[in-house]
């Protein structure tokens, strides 16, 4: 499946796990999570104890449960002097890594130097039942505690044992055997969990004037703006034209907002009285809890708003009450979609108004499965080892797997569901290092990252590839290992599907009132701080790092790498045009009689019949797409470091990618940089001033800067339309064909007349300094 040239350990493998959708099971899994290999676990639900009894002098316990199966042990947390303690927790442990026949559960008292033995429960594996979903929860049972030669004692225990998988509605909130080295107080740093992306808004805040204002000094009464906070965003109008006491702006301010909405939108009118100095004239503050929502392009009533001016009396704050006032129109933008990923890779397209959204036309189901070949990120007692676990965004939602302990080749086995409203749109993933466990570093590494386009996928196909993980070191790409992924596309609705197609990209106020390139940069990255933000205080967190990888925070930083790929990109879009320019010319010099006999043939149909010229194109472009139809591409697209010109990069531009903004670098390097910039730039320039120079040519035709040329092209045009006049069309149309494609022994080296008056032709670069 590589491309010719590319690396084949940074292809796309295809592979056949033996997922439940693969093979005829007879277990009622392979329905319902089929998209991964079964993973069997014996679970253990420690609920409560009641009446245990007192081992210490004071008569009283410090009880907690230890779980043990062979090597392999887990511990609630202990209560202080408590004889009827609740844990509520699940233990799971993996059955291809039991090695013991019996379970055992004891009941301990908790001391400084040696614990005491309550009681204890056995089990035989061989005897525990087994559950799968949808078979409802096992319910727990009291169990009577015994010593240590089987006699019954003082206490019970209640438990739920059962063989399950990961299936099991208890396998993300359990403790894992997977990672019985990880204590209590890092599990939750490493159990699967799903997240939801805040709810997003734009904040328009439409400055129209002000009333009334109060300046301290009404002698300097002269720059007035007015300034708006949300948060940690600040915006400022323009100055006032008018330099009055009411002074008028009408100006917009966008911000971006998330649902709960926790501070109130600061806004201020300042006066410039001196550079650095600038007078408070009066402020409000307005709870975005009473603010309009508005969900088209419908303009809302405007409001007054009383301003608030505080001043200092012997060291205390002030308030003082007047008549100052600021017209402003606020509301929260329901009809627009808020950007918080890069729009190349947009996971979403739906206004933030959910009564706009249109009904869904599919869904997507993603099993993660496995990763191999992982790189060490970090060194335990001595090796190599990696704590993995991996991330996927689509829409709102965000999964993240469960964390494999000290593992190179960690097994997932999750599987996830995602509605689709848009085929258009792109689902990430991303594996990571957990540096939040002991030993880590306190901050995830990256291992890699995967995109799949939906569009790209047949529908209810399942996709089973191996992906590689790439990623860009100061020393340049590096396979950090592969990613096993089985997607699977589901449409519910194909009209709604195929009619999605012919519907704008971005919801319609994104047209009706555009907002600008630099308005979006900069919301976008307001947006993302935001989302990155309120992950981070989720529990347990998603990291800034983490989400900030995922949505591309730097993507629209400089890149000499970047820049020669899309260079190439454009010269291979345009690699067709050129292909077809060689053909005709080829045609024109008869390098092929034939062909060109045949060129000249149909030329001559096409002119007799010209009405046939239309469905000719539609046809032969009909023809060449059931053509493609055979190479049609079977895997879904993946990161190609050919295309990306990441296999053979020059060490200064890695360092250059890799540089802090501002940059951090030497002066010497700075200079060097900047050099080679003034002279890519340089030749940019060029290329731009000949078209220039070509454009100016052509209007100059008429413009009578040259006349003799003017009138030479004058009379040409009077000449033309005579003939053209009296000649029909067709005529005009085949000898102009056919002087075309006249043969080469008709044909001298010197440019055409045409050409050569065009090229005499004067432009305003004579007018350049």
């Amino acid at each position: 499946m590589e491309k010719p040239g590319q690396n084949i350990d940074f292809a796309l493998k295809e592979t056949s796990p033996k997922i439940g959708a693969g093979a005829v099971t007879g277990d009622k899994l392979s329905c319902t999570y089929d998209l991964v290999e079964q993973m069997h676990y014996l679970y253990v639900r420690v609920v409560k104890a009641k009446e245990l009894p007192g081992k210490d002098v004071t008569g009283s316990c410090d009880p907690y449960v230890e779980v043990k199966l062979g090597n392999y042990r887990g511990m609630t947390k202990h209560f202080e002097k408590k004889s009827n303690p609740e844990w509520r927790q699940v233990f799971a442990f993996s059955k291809e890594r039991i090695q013991a026949s019996i379970l055992e559960v004891i009941v301990k008292d908790k001391n400084v130097m040696l614990d005491d033995f309550i009681g204890g429960i056995m089990f035989d594996l061989n005897e525990i039942p087994k559950r799968v979903p949808p078979d409802s929860p096992l319910a727990p049972q009291w169990y009577r505690l015994e010593d240590r030669h089987g006699r019954k004692v003082k206490g019970e225990l209640m438990l739920a044992v059962w063989m399950g998988t990961q299936a099991d509605e208890a396998f993300s909130d359990a403790w894992h055997s997977d990672a019985a080295t990880v204590g209590p107080e890092g599990v939750t740093n490493i159990r699967s969990k799903v997240y939801l992306s805040p709810k997003l808004w734009y904040v328009r805040v439409n400055v129209i004037e002000a009333q009334d204002l109060i300046p301290h000094d009404k002698t300097k009464f002269s720059e007035v703006y007015v300034k708006a906070m949300l948060g940690n965003q600040t915006l400022r109008t323009r100055v006032s034209q008018n330099k009055t006491l009411n002074p008028m702006w009408n100006e917009d301010l966008m911000f971006v907002v998330a649902e709960p909405f926790e501070e109130p939108l600061i806004l201020a009118v300042e006066n410039r009285v001196a550079p650095n100095n600038d007078e408070t004239l009066g402020r409000c503050a307005i709870p975005l809890q009473s603010v309009q929502r508005r969900l088209d392009h419908r303009p809302l009533h405007s409001r007054w708003f009383n301003l608030e001016k505080h001043i200092m009396v012997d060291g205390e704050k002030k308030e003082i009450k007047f008549a100052s006032r600021i017209h402003l129109r606020i509301f929260l933008e329901g009809g627009y979609h808020v950007l918080d990923e890069s729009t190349h890779y947009s996971s979403d397209l739906r206004p933030t108004a959910k009564q706009l959204w249109k009904p869904s036309i599919g869904l997507l189901e993603v099993g993660i499965i496995s990763a191999h070949g992982l790189m060490p990120m970090k060194t335990k007692d001595g090796k190599g080892t990696t704590d993995a676990y991996c991330v996927a965004k689509y829409g709102q939602k965000w999964i993240r797997t469960r964390t494999i302990v000290d593992s190179l080749m960690p097994k997932w086995n999750e599987q996830y569901t995602w509605e689709v409203f848009d085929t258009c749109t792109v689902i990430t993933f991303g594996a990571f290092d957990n540096g939040h466990i002991p030993g880590g570093s306190g901050k995830d590494t990256r291992i890699g990252k995967v995109r799949i386009r939906l569009s790209t996928l047949e529908s209810d196909r399942i996709y089973t590839h191996s992906y590689p993980l790439l990623v860009f070191h100061p020393s340049g790409i590096k396979k950090t290992g592969e990613i096993q992924l089985a997607v699977r596309f589901t449409c519910l609705s194909v009209i709604n599907m195929l009619h999605m197609y012919s519907q704008p990209l971005l919801p319609k106020m994104h047209y009706i009132h555009p907002l600008s390139v630099l308005q979006l940069d900069s919301l976008r990255y307001q947006a993302m701080n935001i989302v990155s933000a309120r992950l981070n205080r989720a529990e347990p967190p998603l990291r800034k790092e983490v989400v900030e990888y995922m949505l591309d925070v730097d993507s629209h930083m400089w890149s000499m790498r970047r820049s020669k790929a899309n260079f190439f990109r454009i010269m291979n879009v345009l690699s067709g045009l050129v292909a077809v320019t060689k053909w005709f010319d080829q045609i024109c010099h008869w390098r092929n009689p034939i062909t060109t006999v045949l060129i000249h043939v149909l030329f001559i149909i096409l002119v007799l019949y010209p009405e046939l010229i239309l469905p000719t194109v539609f046809l032969y472009l009909f023809l060449i797409g059931i053509w493609n139809f055979r190479w049609r591409p079977r895997h879904p697209p993946h990161m190609d470091t050919r295309l990306s010109h990441a296999d053979a990069v020059h060490p200064d531009e890695l360092d250059e990618e890799f540089d802090t903004f501002p940059t951090s670098r030497s002066p010497a390097i700075v200079r060097m940089r900047y050099d080679r910039l003034r002279s890519i730039g340089g030749r940019v320039q060029t290329v731009i001033g000949d078209l220039a120079t070509q454009g100016e040519r052509f209007l100059s035709l008429l413009s009578w800067r040259d006349p003799r040329a003017t009138t030479l092209f004058l009379f040409f045009c009077l000449i033309a339309a005579v003939v053209l006049y009296v000649t029909p069309f067709q005529v005009v149309a085949l000898l102009t064909g056919i002087y075309l494609l006249r043969h080469p022994r008709f044909r001298h080296k010197l440019p055409s007349v045409p050409l050569n008056l065009f090229r005499r032709l004067p432009a305003r670069s004579d007018s350049l300094i």
